[in-house]
């Protein structure tokens, strides 16, 4: 742990990208996928939504390997078979949303005008639950929440993503994930933008850093270290415990803030969950 903080710290923390407090979300979309295109000139443009991968050749090739025989394929198959079976009541999954829940994901997360807050994939996955009398499922790292919201997701698979940004609630909410990942914290003084804008492709020992451009969309994740389906949640709880700082709690409103503002600057790519990950 001591090098890895160390190598983090010799990464800095200047970024090439000039942030505008008050520009708006269209804005500042240009200007940071442009960031990126210039950065990578050589990298399509989708590609960019198979994160690290798309920067590392060498790491790609044994993804694509890997990819042959993808290592999420029983958790996936778990998660689809707990999305068709019935409830108690008889209702299933399918039932709570839209389109039966397919070619929908790309619109996540959103801003709903009843509550005033950001809602998740995880959060509506736990409110069909409680709506049918089911137990909501607790642990929201592993387990069947990443089952299920990674299948939910596949149903979207290709799907370009496109979030509605037009309500003066929904911008509050786009500016507090802006601010969030361009802030720095925890005793290293990082933001999410020192690993990921100025030192995306640089290496943290064996691994190399992924662009923000495209976080969000390959998840949940099925990481080889810990052999498992992680959400997006986890991963931010990660992060933010290696830069010394205090993780918020998963679906807190800092994270699903920080989700939509990572998810709007990922608008076009298309949706390729779930993904393997080292």
């Amino acid at each position: 742990m001591k090098k890895f903080l160390v190598l983090l710290t010799a990464l800095g923390f200047a970024t090439g990208l000039t942030v505008t407090a008050q520009a708006s979300p269209e804005d500042d979309l240009k200007v940071f996928q442009g960031y990126f295109k210039k950065k990578f000139p050589n990298v399509p443009f989708d590609d960019f939504a198979n994160g690290v991968y798309a920067l590392d050749k060498q790491a790609r090739g044994d993804w694509e390997a890997i990819m042959a025989f993808p290592p999420y394929e029983i958790e996936l198959e778990m998660g689809k078979k707990i999305w068709e079976t019935p409830f108690k009541n008889g209702k299933t999954f399918a039932g709570c949303f839209r389109n039966g829940g397919a070619k929908i994901a790309q619109h996540y997360p959103y801003y709903d005008e009843a509550t005033k807050e950001v809602r998740t994939i995880e959060m509506d996955i736990n409110a069909c639950l409680k709506k049918n009398g089911e137990e909501e499922y607790k642990n929201l790292a592993v387990g069947d929440m990443a089952r299920v919201a990674g299948y939910f997701k596949s149903l979207s698979a290709g799907e370009r993503v496109k979030l509605d940004l037009s309500s003066p609630g929904a911008r509050e909410w786009y500016e507090r994930g802006k601010q969030f990942y361009w802030a720095r914290r925890g005793q290293l003084n990082f933001a999410c933008a020192s690993c990921h804008v100025e030192s995306a492709s640089k290496f943290i020992r064996g691994d190399s850093l992924s662009a923000g451009l495209g976080h969000g969309v390959g998840f949940p994740v099925y990481r080889a270290k810990g052999g498992a389906m992680q959400t997006l949640h986890n991963r931010y709880r990660g992060c933010n415990s290696q830069v010394r700082a205090k993780p918020f709690g998963f679906q807190s409103a800092e994270y699903r803030a920080l989700e939509l503002y990572e998810t709007y600057m990922s608008t076009g790519l298309p949706l390729v969950a779930p993904s393997y990950r080292r």
